[in-house]
């Protein structure tokens, strides 16, 4: 494996809306017009064969596969890599906003869009990604990032974590934020220690313009190359002897201190209500579900997962003890409710836990309102408690298919069976 890129390129290109072939003649050309050392990385914008042409999304994403079998022979013929994002289909649903990088043997690994820019609606089009990980590479592991991604360090820090000491950015971003253009990846660059490569379009967009400016950024934050506001190309070494240097003397990429204890995730209904109304104003969706969790197993943490990836917060309501006896009998719960809410409290994916005592979470739903309330696929909606309520309120119900087929009572009843045996 080699140690990283030695050079990077951004091609700033101005995206023709929908016409694959125009974008890429215009790669090609602007391609033409270059030299470029062998195991360059070029960096192209987002969705950049495409543009935001939603309403063909599905359509132009099946023509993803022609695009990327062009970009091999290109980097087999020049013995260069790319990267950039293009419209990737799904077996289900929508499509993904997904960066390849792509080399003389094809596609080495792929990032997809983890944050979908709300403001101009791309959830109506787009899926997000689930996991926002390095690229693996023979030049070891990438980061990567799609436009609005940018605005999330915490994307980067897991990445450069990982062992990435490259982050490639593929964006569309706006003129009227250039500033915030070149403070983020600057930012990323400096907090990271890592070299930035960030390869913006340009021209009209819609009713606005693409900011152009694609920057190629040392590990201190210093501008190598910085392009115009129309189409060009920018270039420039990446010398790993210097992100080595200035690591040497302190590492912030190493440094990731336990940021706390997670035992204070478990709060009283009012005490949540306050941090909701907080949380809330700055327009995050708030996700409820609600169980038992008695010997907290695998299929659980998987549906926790899938429930938070629903929304920007998740609240667990915890049948109290009292509440589990009357619904299992007088042999449950095997954990109390203050054990059981410890151990769901160490999951990454919840964010508050809250105990009721009644049979069903129902006053828990109607006092938070939660923008989504999830239950399991099993649970026709029309028995989901609160479902009318959240739905009144202009929230949406989910129903999530459980994906392991474990169960507290299954595993209960296999420790009984072995320990019949023993006797």
């Amino acid at each position: 494996m080699k140690s990283m890129f030695p050079h990077a390129a951004c091609l700033q290109v101005e995206i023709q809306l929908g016409d694959i072939q125009a974008n890429l003649r215009q790669f090609q050309d602007m391609l033409a017009a270059q030299q470029f050392p062998a195991d360059s990385l070029v960096v192209l914008p987002e969705v950049w064969a495409s543009g935001f042409d939603w309403p063909n999304a599905a359509a132009l994403a099946a023509q993803t596969p022609a695009i990327l079998a062009e970009l091999r022979r290109t980097a087999a013929e020049r013995r260069l890599w790319f990267a950039g994002s293009l419209l990737e289909p799904q077996h289900e649903g929508k499509p993904c906003n997904t960066l390849f990088l792509v080399g003389p043997e094809g596609v080495a690994g792929t990032y997809q869009k983890h944050h979908l820019f709300r403001f101009w609606q791309e959830e109506e089009y787009l899926q997000a990604g689930q996991e926002p990980l390095a690229i693996s590479s023979p030049f070891g592991p990438v980061g990567a990032l799609v436009c609005y991604d940018l605005r999330f360090p915490d994307i980067s820090r897991r990445q450069i974590f990982a062992g990435s000491r490259l982050i490639i950015v593929s964006a569309q971003w706006p003129s009227s934020r250039l500033a915030h253009w070149r403070l983020l990846a600057q930012a990323r660059a400096v907090e990271n220690q890592a070299f930035v490569v960030a390869c913006n379009g340009c021209g009209a967009v819609g009713e606005g313009r693409l900011a152009g400016h694609s920057l190629i950024i040392a590990p201190d934050g210093q501008i190598l190359a910085e392009a115009g506001e129309g189409v060009g190309c920018i270039q420039a070494p990446l010398r790993e002897a210097e992100l080595d240097k200035l690591r040497s003397r302190f590492c912030t990429a190493g440094e990731r201190p336990w940021p706390g204890w997670d035992a204070n995730k478990v709060i009283a209904l009012e005490t949540l209500q306050e941090r909701l109304t907080l949380i809330r104003r700055q327009g995050s969706r708030i996700v409820f579900t609600n169980g038992c969790f008695d010997l907290l197993h695998a299929g659980h943490v998987d549906y926790l997962e899938q429930a938070r990836a629903c929304g920007d917060c998740l609240v667990v309501g915890l049948n109290a003890d009292s509440s589990v006896r009357r619904l299992k009998g007088p042999s449950r719960p095997v954990n109390s409710e203050a054990d059981r809410a410890r151990v769901l409290a160490a999951l990454g994916c919840v964010d508050f836990i809250t105990m009721f005592a009644e049979d069903t979470p129902q006053r828990l739903i109607t006092t938070l309102l939660p923008d989504v309330l999830v239950k399991g696929a099993d649970w026709p909606e029309e028995q989901i408690v609160g479902a009318a309520e959240v739905k009144a309120a202009g929230g949406s119900v989910r129903r999530i298919v459980f994906s392991n087929p474990s169960s507290s009572t299954g595993i209960i009843e296999k420790i009984r069976q072995q320990a019949a045996q023993c006797k």
